[in-house]
């Protein structure tokens, strides 16, 4: 009787996993069966490095979604990064456990809130703050061209830095918990001071884990669509600085894909392919920085 249950749960669980790989086989098919067509008829590289988005004339550049997706995950990971690490240490290695309950309850509501609602923080909070701040900027330095409405790159990038933080914070405060107590001993035993002993010994043996939890956070940022399209300006054009507007990959998508019919869908799917290949070349990235920190341990 108990070797039928093991079989059962063995299959069980097989199912389940190659549910798991059938369903991302699926999404493969359909973006590339649907998106590689609408590149070869656009062009590889005018579609690519075009730098003009006009579905009504035909032109399907989508140069300027893709620097505008990298400008504002980069702004993201700059922003969001550090404090999500050094929040992550305190967290391990300084906070007090009456704290820790709460902060932790804190981080973890963050990493439920809705999109729409960080977007709403965003229109109301943040967009009034980087226009006052832009014409203040404005006027001292007296270039006009630093005025903004608010809606701009800059705000985007740090909404976005909000709301990575509490995937970047699960996963690094979970590498630095799991590295064993002989290294922080070891190091005190040497003479090091505990700070010390934190940023030399404990995160660079946590490295691994801490990049792990950087690549969630570019993968959340880059996919992040609701809260970008009510921050960031929804401009089809070349980025042209942190005051002024953009469009990301993922944005264009949502935006058009409503209205949008023949070539010009073809196209937004060829856009997700891709977004698609972006995640992919970030986790290779992933995988051979790992490899590389294993073998040279």
């Amino acid at each position: 009787m108990s070797n039928v249950k093991e079989k059962g749960m063995k299959t069980l669980f097989l199912a389940a996993a190659c549910t798991s790989v059938l369903a991302v086989a699926l999404i493969c098919v359909f973006l590339f069966a649907n998106g590689i067509p609408a590149i070869g008829k656009i062009g590889p590289l005018s579609f690519l490095s075009g730098d003009t988005w006009r579905p009504s004339n035909d032109l399907y550049g989508i140069f300027p979604m893709i620097l505008g997706s990298i400008y504002v995950t980069a702004g993201a990971i700059i922003i969001g990064v550090p404090i999500a690490v050094l929040t992550s240490v305190f967290m391990a290695k300084y906070c007090p456990k009456k704290i820790y309950r709460l902060l932790k309850s804190a981080i973890e509501l963050m990493a439920g809130v809705p999109s729409i609602v960080y977007g709403f923080f965003g229109l109301v909070v943040i967009v009034p703050m980087i226009r006052d701040f832009s014409r203040g900027l404005a006027e001292l330095t007296g270039k006009k061209e630093l005025l903004s409405n608010g809606s701009s790159m800059l705000t985007a990038s740090i909404l976005l830095g909000i709301m990575i933080l509490p995937t970047v914070i699960g996963v690094t405060e979970s590498a630095i918990r799991s590295i064993p107590d002989s290294y922080y001993e070891g190091s005190l035993a040497l003479g090091a001071t505990h700070e010390r002993t934190i940023f030399c010994v404990i995160l660079p043996a946590a490295k691994s884990g801490i990049l792990a939890g950087v690549v969630l956070g570019i993968g959340r940022a880059i996919g992040e669509t609701m809260a970008v399209i009510m921050v960031a300006g929804n401009q089809a054009r070349l980025p042209a600085g942190l005051f002024k507007g953009v469009r990301t990959m993922t944005a264009n998508i949502v935006i058009e894909m409503g209205y949008a019919t023949d070539l010009h869908r073809e196209a937004l799917i060829a856009t997700g392919v891709v977004l698609f290949v972006f995640i992919l070349i970030i986790n290779l990235c992933l995988s051979a920085l790992n490899r590389r920190s294993v073998n040279g341990n």
